[in-house]
Order: C-alpha cells, then sequence, then structure tokens
C-alpha cells in the first residue's frame, strides 16, 4: 500500500509505477536517570524514519524522521491524567502545566548529540485531523502535500505539539480523502523535498486508512468545509485488521506505566533539570 501510493504522487520519469519502494526504520529513545546500567533505561519516544529506494538509479534516498508517534508519557497525559482531570466536569479543560513535561522531553531530543549525530532535518510528525474540530479548504495548493485546509480553532494535540515545538498545518494531498495534519518545525514546504514529503504521505495516509478507515478510507473526498466524523458509515476497510479499543488499553497501562516508573520518581528533578537546560 504504502509503495503503491509513493509511486502514484511521485509519477514523473515513473512510467511503469513502481520506480520506488519505502523502508520504515522503527526510532526508540530511552532516557537513562542515575540507573547503572541500560536494562534501567525508560522508554521515551518512538518514531520512525523513512528510507526510499530508487529502483532506476539504484540510491538509497533518506526520508524524513518523525512520522509516526509513540510516547508512555503523552499516554499517560492523555489516557490516564486528562480523563482524570475531566471527571465530573461539565465543561472539558485541560490541568495546569498540561503536556510541559513531555514538551522539554521532546526538546531535549531535537537538542541532544545523538538526533544531531544521526539526523540532518527537524522531525515532521503526521497524525489525523481532529475529529471534534471543523476544516475550511483555502486557496493554497501544493503539488506534492496537496490543497491545504485551515481549522476553526487549535484542538487539545495542536496545543499539546505547541508545547514541544512544533506548529501545525493541514494538507489533503492528491486524490486522497480527508486532510492530514503536518507537525513540524521551521518552513514545511521549503525544508524538505518532494520525494521526503511524498515518504511521510504515502506512509502515514496508509496508517491512517488502517486506523481510522471511517476518515481516510472513506469513499467519498472532503468538501469545502469538512469535518472528520469516526462514526462515517460510507468508507472501505484495508485487509489489515487495527483493534482501536485494544489500542485505548494498551494507551492506559502505558500511562500508568510511565506514572509509575518515571513520572512520580522523577518529576522533580526533571522539571530541575529542565528548567537549566531547556531554552
Amino acid at each position: 500500500m504504502i509503495d503503491n501510493r509513493f509511486n502514484a504522487l511521485a509519477h514523473w520519469d515513473n512510467p511503469e509505477g513502481h520506480r520506488y519502494s519505502v523502508e520504515l526504520e522503527i526510532i526508540s529513545v530511552e532516557m537513562n536517570i542515575g540507573a547503572e546500567s541500560k536494562n534501567d533505561a525508560f522508554p521515551v519516544i518512538e518514531i520512525l524514519k523513512t528510507n526510499i529506494m530508487d529502483r532506476k538509479s539504484d540510491e538509497r534516498i533518506e526520508g524524513i524522521v518523525g512520522n509516526n508517534f509513540s510516547s508512555y508519557v503523552r499516554d499517560y497525559d492523555f489516557s490516564v491524567l486528562l480523563p482524570k482531570h475531566n471527571k465530573n466536569r461539565l465543561e472539558f479543560s485541560t490541568p495546569d502545566n498540561f503536556g510541559e513535561l513531555h514538551g522539554n522531553l521532546f526538546k531535549c531530543f531535537l537538542n541532544s548529540n545523538a538526533y544531531k549525530e544521526n539526523f540532518s532535518k527537524p522531525p515532521v510528525i503526521c497524525l489525523s485531523a481532529s475529529s471534534s474540530k471543523t476544516y475550511r479548504r483555502t486557496e493554497n495548493q501544493h503539488p506534492v502535500l496537496g490543497v491545504e485546509y485551515e481549522q476553526n480553532e487549535f484542538s487539545s494535540t495542536d496545543q499539546y505539539f505547541k508545547k514541544m515545538g512544533l506548529e501545525v498545518r493541514f494538507f489533503m494531498p492528491p486524490n486522497s480523502v480527508a486532510p492530514l495534519a503536518f507537525y513540524f518545525i521551521g518552513d514545511l514546504l521549503a525544508d524538505y523535498t518532494n520525494l521526503e514529503l511524498i515518504g511521510t504521505i504515502s506512509t502515514m495516509e496508509t496508517f491512517q486508512k488502517i486506523y481510522r478507515p471511517e476518515i481516510y478510507n472513506a469513499n467519498s473526498a472532503a468538501g469545502a468545509c469538512y469535518q472528520p466524523d469516526l462514526k462515517h458509515q460510507d468508507y472501505s476497510l484495508t485487509r489489515i485488521v487495527y483493534d482501536r479499543e485494544e489500542r485505548s488499553r494498551l494507551a492506559v497501562e502505558q500511562g500508568k506505566f510511565a506514572d509509575e516508573h518515571f513520572i512520580k520518581p522523577y518529576k522533580t528533578l526533571l522539571e530541575e533539570w529542565f528548567a537549566n537546560s531547556v531554552h
């Protein structure tokens, strides 16, 4: 699915439609705090790195790092802390300093020698648009990213990623049916090549067709004014099974694990460290 989508978007000098293939590399980030061995390291972040194989030139092209995003601390914030904070509340709200710890962890990762030695460009995270917000199509159009959409207000995810130092823009690529959210640093349209962007689009659109087929594998495309709907019935399923309920349970389990083994023991120490190191 990923390779087919990539070749459909990278159609120039690609008459047979199978010039490129995409390789995915899982990047796991761990953190040691006063531990004597790597066995005590805590899993902080997991992202993906795309690599593009060009069969015509026999070249391996580096893609974008980021793409999908997984974090035990984020699972704690959204699946443990946020529901607890909003229990019995009439209006949804976020706790004070919501996302600060996670944002500082992410910034420290980007500023680390480990990141700089392994990756030449800032990350791009590509996620689903929020089902609680409305998006309006603009006149702005990019040859690869497609038509840009703008939202009526920031979602809690947008605000959370802002604390990680990331901006957001929404684009619906050619022949897609719904806009994707792109979280980035710098200039999304100027800082990455078309092939780099296509690597991220083809990967994450495929993931979202599996994760949220009601939105990204719908049988009709988003209109000028669009609100994603997970209860939408007119969609097609892929042949890959994904259990959202199981993922939600796992998020709670990982969030509780993060609270017990990372946040409670080290929260004060981390806050003191970030106060001196994160700018």
